[in-house]
């Protein structure tokens, strides 16, 4: 009869693991699509670029719009079969828009990482049966396009200053389209 349950018991562990690795997944995905835009506004306030918290606001505002618009117009169910609001992700909306505009108006050294970060909810979202690949592949495009289209590259200049005994740093932001 022990040896029964060794087995039994088992399986249930590792169910049990399965259940807990599926429920860790869904929330990092979850925190980590609050953490980009937070960081895009977060890199923005650092740099004082109104500017550029405008576009971000603009870019991250019609992506979701559009992804809203879409989710209640295409009745497409979700895997897990919770509703009828799968196509397309928002999660995923948001976090390529984020990781767009961080790469877009920062450059790589920011993008890179939240390209990753990006990936990683679109993935979670599949992974967890809250999408289809095809929900998180058209999420994605929404995000990218919608801040491609209102950012532009930042650039600031910090240039030495020694006129008649006055010395000093002078700090200029230059906004140019790519």
């Amino acid at each position: 009869m022990f040896k029964r349950r060794i087995p039994l018991f088992l399986l249930l562990f590792s169910l049990s693991l399965h259940a807990d690795r599926y429920n860790t997944i869904e929330h990092a995905g979850d925190v980590m699509v609050l953490f980009l835009p937070a960081t895009a506004y977060a890199k923005t306030a650092y740099e004082g670029d109104t500017q550029g918290a405008l576009q971000f606001s603009l870019g991250l505002s019609t992506t979701l719009a559009t992804t809203f618009a879409l989710k209640y117009t295409i009745d497409a169910e979700r895997p897990n079969g919770e509703n009828s609001r799968s196509f397309p992700s928002g999660h995923s909306a948001t976090a390529f828009s984020s990781a767009t505009f961080l790469q877009m108006r920062y450059g790589w050294e920011y993008g890179l990482p939240a390209y990753l970060g990006a990936g990683f909810v679109a993935w979670s979202r599949v992974y967890t049966e809250n999408h289809y690949t095809r929900d998180v592949v058209a999420g994605a495009i929404l995000g990218v396009v919608g801040s491609y289209i209102f950012t532009e590259k930042f650039q600031t200049k910090l240039t030495p200053i020694a006129d008649n005994g006055i010395y000093g740093l002078s700090l200029s932001h230059s906004f140019s389209s790519y």
